[in-house]
């Protein structure tokens, strides 16, 4: 059978191998997510790092679950190289390096949650296919709950392990008057993993979780009634033009700022609401300014993600401008100077944040 042409220009057999093997692969990552998150729901992959190796028949007793569902689910994982297997006793378990990343939810490796946030974008699939034509868009509060589960479950480790030990320290100053006393607005704090990580460790300062997402701050109230600190976190439901206070000692944002509808006025609210030697720290998605230097992993999942809830979040908000998850630093500093600022630097960065500060 001859093979198409594309523009008068033959395929080449080789690139087309090559092409179809990176797309079975991509077909099998894509199976495999929902699997990943049936195996966190029910404890499966906890079950293999608390007592494993198993067999799947062990498995499935030991997490009462059904063995033909499990001896499937199993080879799957183990042929995605998530799971280790035995030929010779037949018994599957998770090395180290596997339970960080999939069993162990305070590892700042742990993803489990980008996949349970995966699972709830596709459920708004329909519309934001029609968005697409209507250039309408898809809200934080209209996505699937999933998605705002699944988005604190993956970025809490990474500010766990970063936001106290290396972030606020890499701000001007702001460590130093955080322990002695400060007033902080925590603004587009969903279910407040950020408010609850700096009100344990800044015992004298007080703190405002904000967001427009009245769901994410019952949550928010919650953590912080478990985490034994809602005596220092107020609570507002407010968008990021129009939360309440001044004089602010600090201002964050994390992974919040690109999703918003009116960045340059988000910035100017900010700037009003902080006192005058006050700063504003944005934790981004880390990004290159120029697209062809974000055409990797990292990047790709966050153009993915981007499409799926960050756009469509800010054109439901008026889009003006669209900053995207991967708006880099320039295009960032060149947004919030526009809104008032006058200094914008990089503090610091991980492979997968931006840290950045900005002063009146």
């Amino acid at each position: 059978m001859a093979l198409p042409t594309t523009a008068d220009e033959p395929v080449d057999e080789e690139k087309l191998d090559e092409l179809l093997g990176m797309a079975v692969a991509e077909l099998g990552a894509a199976y495999y997510a929902p699997l990943i998150v049936i195996g966190d729901r029910l404890g499966l992959y906890e079950a293999l790092a608390d007592g494993g190796p198993f067999t799947p028949a062990e498995l499935a007793e030991r997490t009462d679950t059904v063995e033909p569902y499990v001896s499937e689910w199993l080879a799957a994982g183990a042929a995605g190289g998530y799971v280790t297997y035995d030929s010779e006793t037949g018994r599957y378990g998770l090395t180290p390096e596997q339970a960080a990343l999939l069993a162990d939810e305070d590892s700042p490796a742990f993803l489990a949650g980008g996949f349970q946030g995966l699972m709830g974008y596709q459920r708004s699939l329909s519309a934001i296919e029609a968005d697409f034509r209507t250039g309408e868009g898809v809200g934080w509060h209209e996505q699937d709950g999933d998605v705002c589960h699944g988005t604190e479950r993956f970025y809490r480790p990474g500010y766990e392990t970063n936001l106290v030990a290396d972030w606020i320290p890499a701000l001007d100053g702001l460590d130093a008057r955080l322990r002695a006393g400060a007033r902080v607005a925590d603004v587009g704090c969903g279910h407040g993993a950020s408010t609850v990580i700096m009100a344990e460790a800044y015992p004298n300062s007080a703190f405002v979780a904000v967001d427009y997402h009245d769901r994410s701050i019952e949550v928010a109230r919650q953590r912080a009634d478990e985490a034994g600190v809602a005596d220092r976190i107020g609570f507002e439901v407010a968008t990021a033009t129009e939360f309440t206070g001044t004089d602010y000692d600090l201002v964050t944002m994390f992974d919040a700022y690109h999703d918003m509808g009116d960045p340059v006025g988000a910035a100017s609210h900010v700037r009003e609401a902080l006192a005058d030697d006050g700063a504003w720290m944005l934790v981004e998605p880390f990004a290159n300014d120029r697209v062809e230097d974000n055409l990797n992993p990292i990047g790709r999942a966050f153009y993915c993600a981007s499409t799926m809830a960050c756009v469509p979040n800010s054109l439901d908000q008026g889009g003006a401008p669209v900053l995207g998850a991967q708006a880099g630093e320039a295009r960032l500093r060149e947004v919030i100077t526009e809104g008032g600022f006058t200094s914008v630097r990089r503090a610091t960065e991980t492979p997968f944040n931006l840290v950045l500060e900005a002063r009146p």
